[in-house]
């Protein structure tokens, strides 16, 4: 059956979020005197939510400031969303080439934070729905996510691919390998690019 449906994981595979990111972190903990971090760390810490980036970052000693350094955090990555980030290679070629195919983002960030994000950067245009970790019950890792968004646009899994850093979903699944996070979320894909442009290969379209 052929594909309907294109899934997007957001930082570390449309965008490259982690500068920024890093820089959220560090202003948000800079209230209880954590060590900072740097890009390439942050890098590793991220994937999972800010929730998980939180306690990853905080440890079990400082635990109890979570709450008051995730709004620091939200309160400055807002309003510098985009002061270091950008579009992977080839990424506004592409989808401006998968026109024929609806297209959904799927991310652990807020919603509010993946359509600034998309917003800011002209491509929020290309999508047909943003799903954020607080848009469905459960967030990545959990298939919630991918069922919500297959439900919301009427599209039978076997129609769909979700192109991201890992983790394979239930459907297929396309790898990109400069994402973000632990490389073995890459063994479950059933196919690995190294940029946007080999996508055109999978999915059959134009590179040219």
């Amino acid at each position: 059956m052929p594909i309907k449906l294109i899934l997007f994981d957001l930082d570390g595979t449309l965008v490259d979020t982690v500068r920024d990111i890093t820089d959220a972190l560090n202003y948000a903990l800079g209230i209880c005197g954590s060590k900072s971090f740097t890009v390439d760390q942050t890098r590793k810490l991220v994937g999972e939510g800010l929730t998980r980036l939180m306690e990853k970052a905080l440890g079990e000693e400082k635990a109890g400031l979570k709450d008051t350094v995730m709004k620091r955090f939200l309160d400055y990555y807002s309003a510098h969303i985009t002061d270091n980030s950008s579009l992977y290679p080839y990424v506004g070629e592409i989808l401006r080439k998968l026109a024929g195919f609806k297209k959904a983002v799927i991310s652990n960030k807020r919603e509010y934070l993946s359509v600034k994000l998309l917003e800011k950067l002209d491509i929020l245009k290309y999508f047909d729905l943003v799903v954020g970790s607080d848009t469905a019950p459960e967030r990545k890792p959990s298939p919630v996510p991918v069922i919500y968004a297959l439900s919301k646009l009427e599209v039978k899994p076997r129609e769909a691919v979700i192109i991201e850093a890992g983790r394979k979903a239930g459907i297929m699944t396309v790898g990109v390998t400069h994402g973000y996070g632990e490389k073995r979320y890459l063994l479950g894909a059933d196919y690995k690019i190294d940029s946007f442009k080999d996508l055109a290969l999978i999915l059959d379209i134009s590179s040219s």
